[in-house]
């Protein structure tokens, strides 16, 4: 019986997927084969001549007669070989004869199942990726300090913030277009905890006390698909392109930029080093905002234990410009100045020792005194040039694996917000005292563990203050648990 290459070569992989551990077997080898059929004395035979391979206990399958299907894809495999002598080939062909049906059977069930699976790869589930986690987080969050009323007086303020008390699902999905081209598209979904918070909230807007009016600042959490994009990438140069609504960070902390932006960003890796150079466009989704940004970047490893993140970004508007950024004042916030229209960030990382990694931040803008948007601006209270720069460090031990349970992390931080010193940086879920208008700074010291597989449980414990008031303070304690899917 004569079979083409191809066809020998699909069979000879069912005879490795019923193996386990091959050895090369000798006469004896194939204690289970009744040796009442004439196929024994064949395949001891081959197996004196090394033509065929058996089992490591010595039996195809423990201690059960080999099967007729089984029989036939060893002979399979035995066909695939080029240096078989007369003999080897004669009784490769009677045994073929015998089991030609089931080897024919056989094939056609490959060919069905390579078709089956062809179909399933480049159909929808195949092209369709989902990827994310579901969180569950509690905060244990006392603020103490004084409230700023809107005739400038101020009023004590001593209470337990519950706004991040939270169930959460992230849902990243991908569809590949092409070999160069994905669209994309993230859901984001907040369901805070039933003790007094107003869900009206989970959709990303915020009310005006005054008029109990609503406006969303941005796409929100409200389990709508928020956020869509392309992604382009040439699998020869590695040069990619983002470009569509999507979360996007400049800096290694994201302290520079870390948010939701409409626009573009591409990457062209830099042939001989381990570097990326970036260009990019950023528009705010903040209800309001007239601006966006534009400049270049790069990132990467400059030495077996570095790496560096840096960026430069231009306002599209001059330094000094006003806009209204609602004309019902329902952010409180009135007329929108642009009080900076430059900022850079230079960051970066270093392995000081075996499993601790160093992490540093640092932004500057342009930014000058500036009057105080958030109170009324007629206090013309002033802020000075140092809330024009921010300060992020971190220091790690160890690291977390999903897929290796018991790996862990223990990690301190310290940072400093100048109310001017981001773009749009990232308050990481609420962690940071993030004020616009009077900046902070504290510590965090954390650690993560991953009790199960695709599980990562976090802790940390945090002190932080306002810069411009540091009477106004904040004790935070957060766990949360992080189911990745």
């Amino acid at each position: 019986m004569k079979l083409n290459k191809k066809a020998l070569a699909i069979l000879a992989g069912l005879t490795v997927g019923m193996s386990t551990t091959a050895f090369a077997a000798t006469a004896d080898s194939f204690t289970d084969v009744p040796k009442d059929h004439w196929s024994y004395e064949a395949l001891d035979y081959l197996a004196k001549e090394g033509v065929i391979e058996g089992m490591g206990d010595n039996t195809f399958q423990g201690g059960r007669a080999m099967t007729r299907y089984e029989m036939a894809s060893i002979v399979a495999k035995a066909m695939q070989k080029n240096d078989l002598n007369f003999g080897d080939k004669t009784v490769l062909d009677k045994l073929a004869a015998e089991y030609s049906g089931e080897i024919d059977t056989l094939k056609k069930q490959v060919d069905q199942n390579t078709k089956d699976i062809h179909d399933l790869k480049n159909g929808i589930a195949g092209k369709l990726e989902l990827n994310g986690f579901v969180r569950v987080q509690y905060d244990h969050d006392r603020y103490n300090g004084t409230t700023e009323m809107s005739d400038g007086s101020t009023k004590p303020d001593d209470h337990l913030g519950t706004d991040n008390n939270r169930f959460y699902m992230n849902l990243n999905g991908a569809y590949k277009v092409n070999d160069y081209w994905k669209a994309k598209f993230q859901l984001e979904k907040n369901s805070f905890y039933n003790n007094g918070h107003d869900h009206e909230n989970e959709s990303g807007s915020w009310e005006d006390g005054a008029t109990h009016t609503r406006a969303k600042r941005w796409s929100g959490h409200d389990g709508d698909i928020q956020r869509i994009w392309v992604e382009g990438v040439d699998p020869k140069s590695g040069d990619w392109i983002s470009i569509g609504r999507a979360w996007r960070g400049l800096g290694q902390q994201n302290v520079l930029f870390g948010t939701e932006s409409d626009g573009f960003q591409f990457g062209v890796p830099l042939k001989g080093t381990g570097l990326t150079a970036s260009g990019f466009w950023f528009s705010s989704t903040g209800a309001g905002n007239h601006e966006s940004w534009y400049g270049v970047g790069t990132w990467g490893k400059v030495g077996h234990s570095a790496g560096i993140n840096l960026a430069y970004a231009q306002n599209s508007r001059d330094k000094g410009d006003v806009y209204e950024q609602n004309t019902s004042h329902l952010d409180s916030w009135g007329d929108h100045t642009v009080y900076y229209d430059k900022a850079y960030v230079l960051s970066g990382w270093a392995d000081l020792a075996k499993n601790v990694r160093f992490i540093a931040d640092y932004v500057k803008t342009n930014a000058s005194d500036y009057a105080n948007a958030v109170a009324n601006t007629a206090t013309g209270r002033k802020h000075g040039n140092n809330q024009n720069n921010s300060l992020f460090l971190r220091l790690n031990y160890r690291d977390t694996d999903l897929q290796k349970p018991g790996t862990y992390q223990a990690y301190a931080r310290w940072y400093r917000y100048g109310a001017n010193g981001t773009i749009s940086g990232d308050d990481e879920w609420g962690s940071l005292f993030y004020n616009g208008s009077a900046g902070s700074k504290g510590w965090i010291i954390g650690a993560k563990y991953v009790p199960w597989k695709n599980v990562e449980w976090e802790t940390f414990f945090s002190k932080q203050k306002q810069i411009e008031n540091t009477s106004n303070k904040r004790t935070l304690v957060r766990t949360q648990m992080d189911f990745h899917f």
